[in-house]
């Protein structure tokens, strides 16, 4: 694999701290959501099911993204991939709002946009972490290759 697509051990500390963060309150919340998604959904006016399935899907992605900051080599592609899911996540949450699909009530709304501003920050933090890892390589303007930072 070409030196540029992975970072070293001059990867920022950063990354990893914001990742280890990112994959703990995901993980955290994906639980919550799915052990109560009943009584949360009650709460929120979310449908049950949409809460449960969120929950469910947020798991795999908290044990790969703590998987991806234990690394003594993080792959760059994997860590954009990341910032991507996150900014789709929170894009995603606020569509969910606007198009109607559901009708939570005015606490149902707080968490929704709640939780799309903590994953929009995650993913602002973790693009902010490679561009220091990036920097740290003295990499800030790389070359054309497409799987550079």
């Amino acid at each position: 694999m070409s030196d540029l697509t992975r970072m070293s051990s001059r990867t920022s500390p950063f990354l990893p701290r914001v990742l280890l963060a990112d994959a703990a309150t995901s993980g955290a919340t994906g639980l919550l959501m799915m052990l109560g998604a009943g009584a949360a959904g009650e709460l929120l006016g979310i449908p049950d099911a949409l809460l449960r399935y969120a929950g469910f899907t947020l798991l795999p992605f908290a044990l790969l993204v703590a998987y991806l900051a234990t690394r003594e080599s993080m792959w760059r592609p994997a860590v954009w991939a990341v910032v991507a899911a996150n900014a789709l996540w929170a894009a995603d949450s606020v569509l969910l709002l606007l198009t109607g699909w559901i009708e939570p009530n005015e606490l149902g709304i707080a968490f929704i946009v709640g939780q799309a501003l903590v994953v929009a920050a995650f993913a602002e933090l973790e693009y902010l972490g490679l561009r220091r890892s990036q920097a740290a390589r003295g990499l800030l303007f790389p070359s054309n290759d497409s799987s550079a930072v």
